[in-house]
């Protein structure tokens, strides 16, 4: 395919209190062992795309290692990643736009030869064939095609996302979801547009205001350019507080759910990690719940996701809760709607209990 596949950073609405610390909503680890970014590249190369730029807001080391240590499935010859931030401070975060890196790096963007670029952010988390979507593109010769994703839970789930208003297949509209009405098209942030053109409207954004984003020069231009909206159907979420990560996270403990996700004709690449399957030792169990690899697990584990090489001691229960990978959780714990990040260490304090509307959240590298 002679495309350009852009992965973009999240905008302002979306923010992981406490594990947004450290790093990208992209890089933040997901089912135990993969990063959230990860699905998006691997429908990029998934579907032909070998010509990727990652755009990171800030914090990148994360993503650095991640990637440089991930093999998406990409011919080393002919196709290539790379990392890309803006270059310039800003006096606040709110300059710190998709724009605004975009131009930074456009010296970059105009060596491409690629005739199309697929716009995506990396927080949103779904599959789909872009393949499929530029064909679509192409026969509806529009200027953009916008994708989206009907959704019933309006009220509960997307909240501060963007829905579109269509008509007869073309976007007419773009607003914020307040969470007023349950039943919404949501826009995906994916766009696919001529590479000349994108350029263009990034230039044309700038001009308007320092603050706007893509999707804000899209909205701007829907009575100029034909906008056609493409539907997305299977699982879909975005991830941008940690509410949402938290019940995505829940979501996937089911079966037939997690299939719309994971398919046998579509992988989903991350980076290797070559410990041992996991040990459960003495009365040690787990329950509806995804355990990575390299675990030692001596407690009872119910409901929950357990990062790869998590250590979790005897009589501890465990409960409808998230532990990142590599944390060690001690003997006579009872831990339950919590989310606690990578390398903490749980001993002292045995007990943590969450609800499912506000999880206790420990942050990265805690010691209690």
């Amino acid at each position: 395919m002679n495309i350009l596949g852009i992965l973009s950073f999240e905008d302002n609405y979306a923010h992981l209190a406490g594990m947004a610390a450290t790093r990208p909503i992209g890089a933040v680890s997901f089912l135990g062992r993969y990063r959230i970014l990860d699905f998006m590249i691997s429908n990029f190369t998934n579907s032909g795309i070998s010509e990727i730029d990652i755009f990171v807001k800030d914090k990148p080391r994360s993503i650095i290692q991640h990637v440089h240590r991930t093999n998406y499935n990409i011919n080393s010859k002919k196709g290539n990643v790379q990392i890309l931030c803006g270059e310039q401070d800003a006096n606040n975060t709110i300059y710190n736009t998709d724009v605004a890196s975009y131009l930074d790096n456009a010296h970059i963007l105009e060596r491409s030869n690629a005739e199309y670029v697929i716009i995506a952010p990396s927080h949103f988390i779904y599959t789909i064939n872009f393949e499929e979507v530029l064909k679509e593109h192409i026969n509806s010769e529009s200027d953009i095609t916008a994708l989206y994703h009907h959704v019933e839970n309006a009220r509960e789930e997307f909240v501060g996302c963007d829905f579109l208003n269509i008509d007869d297949g073309l976007v007419k509209a773009m607003d914020i979801n307040y969470g007023q009405y349950k039943n919404r098209f949501i826009a995906l942030e994916s766009y696919i547009l001529k590479r000349e053109l994108f350029l263009r409207l990034c230039h044309e954004a700038k001009k308007n205001s320092l603050l706007f984003w893509f999707k804000d020069i899209v909205k701007l231009k829907l009575n100029e350019l034909k906008v056609s909206a493409y539907q997305h159907y299977g699982y879909c979420c975005c991830i941008n507080n940690i509410k949402a990560y938290y019940n995505a996270s829940m979501y996937l403990r089911d079966r037939q759910t997690i299939k719309q996700l994971f398919k046998k004709d579509w992988p989903i690449h991350t980076m290797t990690n070559d410990s041992c399957p996991t040990l459960y030792k003495g009365s040690g169990s787990a329950i509806n719940s995804l355990v990575g690899n390299g675990c030692v697990i001596r407690g009872e584990i119910i409901n929950s996701i357990i990062g790869r090489n998590v250590i979790v001691g005897e009589n501890t229960v465990i409960k409808d809760s998230i532990i990142l990978p590599s944390s060690t959780i001690g003997n006579n714990c009872h831990i339950e709607n919590s989310i606690i990040d990578r390398y903490v260490e749980v001993d002292k304090v045995k007990k943590l209990n969450g609800t499912k509307d506000n999880p206790i959240y420990v942050k990265r590298g805690d010691k209690i």
